[in-house]
């Protein structure tokens, strides 16, 4: 009796283990964090984040099956920055991906165990947070969006499209890490190009009026956007207070063009969060975040809104439509 009832007993035990090891969560199961700067509701960024999961998915890594992501969005709002920051450390994830230098210089204070990855930042070395590129040292490693020369490359452009320009205005958030390298440039580039630079540091909707208005009361002027969470927000205000006051303007985005803006040039950004799935990937596979050199971009596309520019009575030059990856119209 005792040895049926062992064996019983085992059976049962054998029988129901399927069951309880299907209801332990799996140690297959890696779990990561993304802090982002922007609304939820965002359709861009939004976008972006589809990318770096298809990168993920293009991988391995499957969210539900194999991956668990934290999702934390800031709406780039400083408080919630901050909170989201002590709960995504707190969850003690294996590596976390940071949009904006906000988002991850607040990280980088919080954590020097926990992996970073970061997309779309400028100037990781001026703002601290990697030693240098090639070798970041500490946990934080990621992909650049521009060097501080590509501003000289926006005015070339800008004064090949509007020759007569004599006055641009030079916008981007105010308190951003990388607003007084990138104005630099471009101020050191306007000389040689008869044109006179006007900062314009806005934080919110009515600092972007008041400065297209200030621009746009005399003959002559443009426009020159930074790239940035504040310009990104408010880029439909900014496409349209440009046309208002007929100014001719570049954007760092293809995004701007196909709101109607004149002309954008810059990188793909939905290639750079699915670039930022791969450096995921290899810190899961047991890479040091510091050892992985962070990546500056190699590919820029060309947009030009041949509309828009009839409607400011523009004539885009051939060899520079010739030039274009797209052109709307």
């Amino acid at each position: 009796m005792r040895r049926r009832k062992f064996i019983t007993l085992v059976g049962g035990a054998v029988a129901a283990w399927p069951l309880a090891a299907r209801a332990q969560p799996s140690k297959q199961v890696r779990q990561i964090g993304m802090l982002i700067a922007s609304e939820e509701n965002e359709p861009l960024v939004r976008s972006r984040v589809t990318a770096f999961r298809q990168g993920l998915n293009d991988l391995g890594w499957i969210e539900g099956r194999n991956l668990q992501i934290e999702y934390r969005w800031t709406g780039n709002d400083p408080e919630r920055t901050q909170r989201y920051v002590s709960e995504l450390v707190a969850l003690a994830p294996e590596v976390i991906l940071s949009h904006s230098p906000p988002a991850t210089s607040a990280l980088s204070k919080a954590t020097r165990s926990i992996p970073i990855v970061f997309v779309q930042i400028t100037d990781p070395v001026g703002a601290g947070l990697v030693a240098n590129l090639a070798h970041p040292g500490a946990n934080i490693t990621g992909f650049t969006t521009f060097e501080f020369s590509m501003g000289t490359k926006w005015l070339d452009l800008l004064k090949g499209i509007a020759p007569n320009l004599a006055r641009v205005a030079v916008m981007q958030y105010a308190k951003s890490p990388t607003w007084s390298g990138q104005l630099q440039a471009v101020e050191a580039a306007a000389p040689s190009l008869g044109i006179q630079i006007i900062p314009a540091g806005v934080e919110n909707a009515v600092d972007i009026e008041r400065s297209i208005a200030e621009i746009g009361r005399e003959a002559n002027g443009g426009l020159i956007v930074m790239p940035d969470s504040i310009t990104l927000i408010h880029r439909k205000l900014i496409v349209s207070l440009a046309e208002r006051y007929h100014l001719p303007a570049i954007y760092p985005f293809r995004y701007f063009p196909d709101d109607g803006g004149l002309i954008s040039y810059g990188i793909d950004l939905a290639d750079v969060w699915r670039r930022g799935a791969t450096y995921v990937d290899r810190i899961l596979k047991g890479s040091a975040a510091g050892d992985l050199p962070v990546q500056q971009p190699t590919k820029f596309e060309l947009v030009i809104n041949l509309k828009t520019a009839k409607a400011l009575g523009l004539e885009i030059p051939p060899t520079l439509l010739a030039r274009a990856d797209e052109v709307i119209e």
